[in-house]
């Protein structure tokens, strides 16, 4: 099973990005998407972005992920 994380694009150069969420950011190549800007939010998965999301989207993903750690922490995982 692959899992791809939604984050935003803080910086472009050329193939090569930056991604981030909550202060992490990740070098990222962008080399499958098209038109790629800063401020996108895109699937990253194995280093690379493999989709572009909009925001509300994005933004609910996290919001998922935040709570499967949230419980994780609370059952001791």
């Amino acid at each position: 099973m692959c899992l791809a994380v939604p984050l935003r694009i803080v910086e472009v150069n050329g193939n090569d990005a930056i991604a981030e969420h909550d202060g992490v950011k990740m070098k990222i190549r962008v080399d499958f998407i098209k038109d790629v800007h800063i401020g996108d939010y895109v699937y990253v998965h194995a280093g690379f972005a493999i989709n572009k999301l909009d925001e509300k989207l994005a933004k609910e993903n996290l919001e998922l992920f935040k709570e499967v750690a949230d419980a994780a922490k609370i059952q001791g995982l």
